[in-house]
């Protein structure tokens, strides 16, 4: 019974190892699966070792060698996204410094010991405040100061405007709250906001809520000790959507950057590569979203209207995108396309691609995609504001 038991989880571990390499198929499981086995694989490996040592202490002939093998084979697979992430990591100040200028800081190399240790990050204090009422629905921020007494900041910070994920249809404000205070320790006011959802509100009221959001920060920017000509969008997913959208469209000259994480940024080609079968049943949230297919004039242009890719001009912010290869929600062919769009136009941008990881790969802050994500967005930070 042990050798079968020890045998059947040196399999399920390799096995689970796996998704580090290739795409995993594409239902929500393996997909929390591909999370737990890039981020938290470094865990995983003191599983697979202490499962190796059982092994070769009570097992013999062929039974060891091949749990020994698949014990093998899992560590070189939950160690992989550590090794590509130290070398992403490392290369990043050089990149940044070509796409931004040099204003870009030195970036910290991937810190082993805070993999287990994590990162020691002081509390943050917030406040949440209603930024608009459309048709009688409350809009929230939690707006996070970069000082506990905001009246002592020698000057007005530049603010991180946080636009969450979830499908347009879920999600809200403090989703990956766990971020927020990182980016006040770096002297960054930080807005995590609300939009209404779909499918009881269609596109582009989204658009028009982040926007009000944007307008009340720049209303209350002395009480909240911010500088309003200094403002970056953050967006996740369906917000990296939103980010890349409004901060193209908007021409606005206080949208100092723009950064997008695994997020769709061309509309038309996003429903023409999505399915009903798919983990998320894509078709569907795209009705939901523009309430519709785009089967005529008029909805195409609703979603050309919600496309950062086809809105872009010379003069759209810098941008920094993050994705990862084998994502199986959001294909990472959607910010290769931005990409090539950016360069095309001379749009100062740079884009992470990170080999193992798939979608939320940032769920992790102090894992290998979560600590080359901090170390990215860092730099391109203190280089745009």
């Amino acid at each position: 019974m042990l050798k079968i038991l020890l045998f059947l989880a040196a399999l399920l571990l390799a096995a689970t190892s796996v998704l580090t390499v290739w795409r995993a198929p594409d239902t929500i499981l393996t997909w929390k699966l591909a999370i737990v086995a890039g981020e938290y694989g470094h865990w995983l490996v003191i599983v697979v070792f202490a499962l190796a040592v059982v092994a070769g202490i009570r097992l013999t002939g062929a039974a060891q060698v091949l749990t020994l093998a698949f014990c093998i084979a899992a560590m070189l697979g939950f160690l992989r996204p550590v090794f590509i992430a130290r070398q992403i990591a490392a290369d990043l100040p050089g990149k940044l410094r070509l796409a931004f200028g040099p204003r870009v800081p030195v970036g910290a190399a991937l810190d082993f010991g805070r993999l287990y240790t994590g990162a020691k990050v002081p509390a943050a204090r917030f406040e949440t405040e209603v930024f608009s009422r459309p048709a009688g629905q409350e809009l929230k921020v939690d707006f996070y100061s970069p000082a506990l007494a905001r009246d002592t900041l020698e000057k007005p910070r530049p603010c991180v405007v946080v636009i969450h994920g979830g499908g347009w249809d879920g999600g809200d404000r403090t989703q990956l709250a766990a971020w927020n205070p990182r980016l006040v320790a770096r002297g960054y006011a930080v807005a995590a906001i609300s939009y209404r959802l779909a499918p009881q509100s269609i596109w582009p009221a989204q658009h028009d809520d982040v926007l009000a959001a944007i307008a009340w920060l720049k209303a209350n920017s002395v009480r909240l000790g911010i500088d309003p000509t200094r403002l970056v969008l953050l967006g996740r997913s369906a917000g990296g959507q939103l980010a890349t959208a409004i901060g193209y469209g908007a021409h606005d000259p206080a949208i100092r950057g723009v950064i997008a994480l695994y997020a769709p940024h061309d509309m038309p080609f996003a429903w023409s590569v999505s399915r009903e079968d798919d983990a998320l049943n894509s078709i569907k949230l795209f009705r939901q979203y523009f309430g519709g297919a785009p089967d005529t004039p008029e909805r195409l242009a609703l979603y050309e209207s919600a496309s950062g890719q086809l809105l872009a001009q010379s003069g759209s912010p810098p941008t920094l995108l993050l994705h990862g290869v084998p994502d199986t929600l959001a294909w990472s062919r959607h910010s290769e396309r931005l990409n090539a769009r950016l360069r095309e136009l001379g749009v100062p941008h740079h884009y992470v691609a990170l080999p193992w990881a798939t979608h939320g790969f940032d769920f992790n802050p102090d894992g290998p995609a979560g600590q080359v994500t901090e170390s990215a967005i860092d730099m391109f930070l203190a280089a745009v504001l």
